[in-house]
């Protein structure tokens, strides 16, 4: 499963990508590495799949590439349960394979961005080995959260967490001691009071950075602190309370100072790399926290991504992130789908109020016409947006796996999340025909759907209307426009009920969320649409589940 830490040569920073602050507007694609491309036909994508399709990403306009993990793991969560934060797993190559990526990335003027798990580390890492095997009062055990049982003879949960994935957060082992994971049980969590695991992950970073990398998504930003004493929560179905609530394992004051010794290994580094946070927290105004100057440049925004197609709604959450960003003087970011939830061609294709994971297919027709919607307006705010793999084809939640096949530690867990994310993890289609629509020449790790191909970025590569052109044309329109990207502000424009309308410098953007055709101003000339619009006599009739850009340049 390791790799020899063999020493590399950094690879240079990107030939093309020169512009400042590039992350204040960069359009970030998500690689699910398993997913994405199979270079050698065992079934799971891999990096030299990923090296293969980098000209593909560089054409379709994106500025940066975020790799999901790909290190050394037993895989008991996707490659989120780590064994050795140095290697990459042989599943997916080694680190020669992992510098050849890097280097071909930023020769084609793409950054890479990849994933670090600080939170919790896999039950096969060799410090929770020597813990386990070492026994009670083992030093190696103050680095994770090993307690005494309650009850009489030590047989209930130390306090009353709940996991994530279901169930209690507290195993127990052989020799009587509990100790926490707030995901699986293969996934014991860090203790970060403890001053050998700051100063491993110091080691990591510097490690990557010292291959090349540009940036890090920071998995479970939010979790690293837990509150002292592991105090109980006092209350049940825990994980509904998540990103609603105040909880004593998330988004506890203590986790800054780890953010902003940090930022000081990262700024001795040129090329302005990044930190991502992958934060869940009750209100966008704690999300800003974790951007502050001196500490993240970036955090994903999940209230925008768990907001309806409704207008009143996502106006609200627009101005809420701006308003909360900008005393920081933080880029906004924008994201509608991920390896986590459910694809937003498939979410907006069934009623509001079903939350993030849904495991019905909906109306297929409705849900793409809003995702294309969804996705102009999102690619017209400002600040940063990100993009997950196979969006750009218009791909659906692939929502009736066999469960046999499902691979979601959640789903095995009973309760919690829902446990279908492996829906959206299915290998994206790239050719109408072959045994795996053309991700690789042995099959899939997830099978694939009858009627992928139509949806492959070889069906749909020059075909005026498709998804995938419209992407591609968004963001060369995104890079041209000088009003789109960067910013922290939008003009709001009187608009009919159930339409967003605003504009920035030259720039209108309107989006109808309404199910009823609607007549605007044509407020200028048409820079691009995600559905048939009609101009005449200086009004525009923009359909049901549309959005239309404008310049008034001439």
């Amino acid at each position: 499963m390791s790799q020899q830490h063999t020493a590399i040569a950094p690879a240079q920073t990107p030939t093309k990508a020169k512009r400042s602050a590039w992350w204040r507007d960069a359009v970030i694609y998500q690689v699910y590495p398993r997913s994405f491309a199979d270079s050698n036909g065992d079934g799971m994508g891999d990096l030299e799949g990923v090296r293969s399709r980098l000209p593909y990403l560089r054409d379709l306009g994106v500025d940066a590439v975020w790799l999901s993990p790909f290190y050394a793991s037993p895989q008991a969560d996707a490659g989120y349960d780590v064994a050795d934060y140095r290697a990459v797993d042989a599943m997916f190559g080694n680190l020669l394979d992992a510098d050849a990526l890097i280097r071909d990335a930023h020769e084609l003027g793409l950054r890479i961005i990849v994933d670090l798990v600080p939170n919790h580390s896999s039950d096969q890492h060799e410090w929770f080995k020597r813990a386990l095997r070492e026994g009670p009062g083992s030093p190696l055990r103050d680095r994770y959260h090993f307690r005494p049982g309650k009850g009489e003879n030590g047989e209930l949960p130390p306090n009353d967490w709940e996991s994530i994935f279901g169930g209690p957060a507290w195993t127990r082992v052989d020799d009587g001691e509990w100790y926490l994971h707030l995901f699986a049980p293969e996934q014991p969590d860090f203790n970060w009071e403890h001053p050998a695991v700051g100063d491993e992950f110091r080691s990591i970073l510097r490690f990557w950075l010292d291959m090349g990398v540009d940036g890090f998504r920071i998995d479970v930003a939010h979790g690293l602190v837990k509150a002292a004493g592991l105090p109980d929560l006092g209350s049940h179905d825990q994980v509904k309370l998540l990103g609603n609530d105040v909880m004593p394992f998330f988004d506890q004051d203590g986790v800054h100072e780890i953010y902003r010794q940090w930022r000081l290994i990262l700024d001795e580094y040129s090329g302005e790399r990044i930190f991502v946070a992958e934060a869940w927290t009750p209100t966008v105004e704690r999300t800003a926290n974790y951007v502050r100057p001196d500490e993240l440049h970036q955090a994903f925004n999940f209230q925008y991504l768990s907001t309806d197609w409704d207008a009143d709604e996502l106006r609200q959450v627009v101005d809420r992130t701006l308003e909360a960003m900008r005393p920081v003087g933080a880029p906004s970011t924008w994201v509608l789908s991920n390896h986590d939830v459910t694809r937003h061609a498939t979410r907006f294709a069934n009623p509001p109020g079903l939350g993030t994971q849904i495991r019905l297919a909906g109306d297929r027709e409705l849900g793409l016409r809003r995702a294309r919607a969804a996705t102009l307006l999102m690619l017209a705010l400002p600040g940063s947006a990100y993009v997950y793999q196979g969006e750009e084809l218009g791909l659906p939640d692939v929502v009736d796996l066999p469960d046999e096949v499902r691979q979601d530690p959640a789903y095995f867990r009973g309760a919690g999340q829902d446990g279908f994310r492996d829906g959206c993890r299915v290998p994206i289609p790239w050719t109408r025909e072959g045994s795996s629509y053309g991700f690789g020449g042995g099959g899939s790790w997830l099978p694939q759907p009858d009627g992928w191909g139509e949806l492959s970025v070889e069906a749909q590569t020059g075909v005026p209307g498709s998804t995938l052109e419209l992407y591609r044309a968004a963001l060369a329109v995104r890079r041209e426009q000088p009003d789109l990207g960067a910013g922290d502000s939008v003009e709001w424009l009187r608009a009919p009920e159930g339409v967003l309308a605003f504009r920035r410098g030259e720039f209108v953007c309107v989006a109808n969320t309404g199910g009823e055709s609607v007549t605007t101003p044509a407020y200028g000339r048409v820079l691009l649409a995600s559905g048939e619009v009609t101009e005449a006599d200086g009004e525009t009739k923009l359909p049901a589940d549309t959005t239309v850009w404008f310049t008034t340049r001439p």
